[in-house]
């Protein structure tokens, strides 16, 4: 499923026009990554949770020539399924 995918259903089963339902998804969208960039986490009960996560900066290397490579320190988004969806899959 994509963008698209996502807002024909929003706008079927809200009973929206297509315009209306992707300014809906992309404020949902919007407020996740507002919150996420005040370090605030997203609870979405029956879903799951967005958090952000710190990682730590590393050494690597190139595959190709096998040179050594650093890796800085990166904040990165990490989602957490709830037991909603979790019992849905299974």
């Amino acid at each position: 499923m994509n963008k698209q995918d996502l807002i024909s259903i929003v706008a079927e089963v809200g009973d929206l026009p297509k315009a209306k339902a992707g300014d809906v998804v992309d404020a949902v969208f919007d407020a996740i990554a507002q919150s996420l960039t005040k370090q605030t986490d997203v609870r979405l009960v029956g879903f799951g949770t967005f958090s952000i996560s710190k990682r730590k900066a590393g050494t690597g290397r190139n595959p190709r020539t096998g040179e050594e490579i650093k890796i800085p320190a990166s904040t990165t988004v990490r989602f957490k399924a709830g037991k909603g969806l979790k019992d849905a899959l299974n």
